[in-house]
């Protein structure tokens, strides 16, 4: 068997590895994708035709200039490709007045000077139809937030890495990965290459190539929804922000209606459902549906009509909730990007751009602190 001789391997070319992949072509890397599915595809992460941007961060303030540099990374691609990535709608982070959905969103934004403002249920529903959240609830709301086409997205960031030389091979999974002090090889199910660096951006898939991470990565099933709204007017993109709320029904963000029909929502369940990525219930059931529907009802009810579509995603947690960025503890030479909560896809931009400079350089300028292994392990 020949082996193919690369600078860099990707494996995944999902949103963090397109990211990956496009940032290392650019710099002049010889740099070879390999993923498992198509580019994109629906047995990850990166799907759903939307996913949330927001520089609201209350997982920790220090992911405020990450977000910022995301921001401007999204639009220099959609200048480069001439195609429209992100879209601002503002964005809401909701909850109950006092709660730490709204006071930690605070304490990130005012971290960093970002523009804000404090609104209640009923100043909310005032400026924006199409919410109905209590009274006695606050919003954050943010103007710069929005949402990505995140199929669009990482299939631009492989078209543009094309445009720099990069080659990604799909359909191709990984059965071995050989880590040696200098260099690696990747087997797979049609060939073997070898690189001196390798990049690991295998969302649920992680902890089944480190066995370092396999018992601190915990890959979820989500169920996505989207309902047909009474007053579709309320719910388009020019009045309608992206939103995360913490409510009596539980902890849900949604969006307004995006080229597919639907008022979509998602919810983050107080008992997930722990999958095996290899052998999970990717069929949504009317089931999933049930614990959706109650808080259109309650709190958007203008977008409470027939359920257009269901879809499920999966989400790996780590095991503190911040993700993992960083070099392997033993190797250098390999770059990890994992663990990424529910809350990643914004950052998949800025994310390329890390893992291309830990690839290149063996470092990054970039606030990575609280992503890094140490303490962590």
């Amino acid at each position: 068997m020949t082996v193919r001789s690369y600078d860099t391997i990707v494996v995944g070319v999902g949103g963090m590895g397109s990211a990956a992949t496009y940032h290392l072509a650019k710099r002049g890397v010889d740099v070879l994708g390999l993923e498992r599915y198509d580019v994109p595809h629906t047995r990850g992460s990166s799907h759903g035709d939307t996913r949330i941007f927001r520089l609201t961060q209350p997982e920790h303030p220090d992911y405020v200039p990450l977000a910022k540099r995301a921001h401007e990374l999204w639009r220099a691609l959609e200048d480069e490709s001439g195609t429209n990535l992100l879209t601002t709608t503002g964005s809401v982070h909701a909850g109950p007045e006092g709660g730490s959905m709204v006071t930690d969103a605070v304490e990130s934004l005012e971290a960093h000077d970002v523009d804000h403002e404090v609104l209640s249920g009923t100043e909310l529903a005032e400026r924006f139809p199409g919410y109905g959240l209590p009274d006695d609830h606050r919003g954050v709301y943010q103007p710069d937030g929005g949402f990505l086409a995140c199929e669009r997205a990482t299939s631009t960031h492989v078209k543009q890495a094309f445009e720099h030389g990069a080659t990604v091979r799909a359909r191709e999974a990984v059965e071995d990965i050989d880590i040696r002090e200098h260099g690696v090889t990747v087997s797979t199910t049609r060939g073997e290459y070898s690189a001196d660096n390798l990049v690991l951006a295998t969302g649920g898939w992680t902890g089944k190539h480190l066995d370092f991470l396999s018992d601190l990565l915990t890959p979820q099933r989500r169920v996505l929804a989207w309902f047909q709204p009474s007053k579709p007017e309320h719910f388009q993109p020019g009045n309608f922000p992206v939103f995360s709320a913490d409510v009596p029904e539980g902890n849900f963000y949604g969006f307004p209606v995006f080229e597919r029909p639907g008022f979509k929502i998602g919810m983050t369940p107080e008992s997930p459902e722990t999958i095996d990525p290899d052998d999970w219930n990717d069929e949504p059931t009317l089931g999933d549906e049930r614990r959706l529907r109650p808080l259109v009802e309650n709190h958007f009810p203008d977008a409470a009509g027939e359920t257009v579509r269901l879809a499920t995603c999966i989400i790996t947690y780590s095991h503190d909730e911040h993700f993992y960025l960083d070099t392997h503890p033993e190797y250098p030479h390999v770059s990890i990007a994992a663990g990424f909560t529910g809350h990643g896809y914004k950052f998949c931009s800025v994310v390329g751009e890390v893992l291309a400079d830990l690839a290149t350089e063996g470092g990054t300028d970039h606030p990575i602190d609280v992503h890094q292994f140490d303490g962590r392990l």
